[in-house]
């Protein structure tokens, strides 16, 4: 699948996981670190990390955006806020893989109004787009 990009973003990494990140476009410039878990001391970010603000962030931008797209769905409420748990660990053939479980909170909205809009933006959002068949994502809505 080709797309024609509307806007590409451009990071930096130096050093691995224990080494430095930058963003010049926002001036972003963070200390990465491996978590205590994978061996290092955790003084630092780390791609998870990155990886779970960025998805969290964008999730609710493709749910914003599915009520654009469909007006049966109720508004995405101002205080909407999305918790992506990024899990890494072996995979059984070899190698690393992750697991993500986003937590969407949508105050004001029904279960069912919140449910649809959930799996409205996960349908949207390029974040569960990329990943889609290679991690498991589950969903909760609170």
């Amino acid at each position: 699948m080709s797309i024609s990009p509307l806007y590409t973003a451009q990071g930096t990494a130096t050093g691995g996981r224990n080494g430095h990140a930058t963003v010049a476009e926002s001036g972003l410039d963070l200390v990465l670190a491996a978590p205590p878990a994978l061996g290092g001391d955790g003084k630092g970010s780390n791609p998870e990390q990155l990886f779970a603000a960025g998805y969290s962030a964008c999730f609710i931008g493709a749910m914003q955006f599915a009520t654009t797209q469909d007006e049966s769905l109720a508004k995405v409420p101002a205080e909407v806020s999305v918790t992506a748990n990024v899990g890494i660990g072996p995979k059984p053939e070899g190698g690393f893989g992750l697991s993500v479980a986003l937590v969407v909170t949508l105050p004001g909205l029904d279960a069912a109004q919140a449910e649809r809009i959930v799996e409205a933006g996960h349908k949207i959002c390029p974040y569960s787009n990329a990943i889609q068949g290679n991690v498991e994502v589950t969903t909760e809505v609170q």
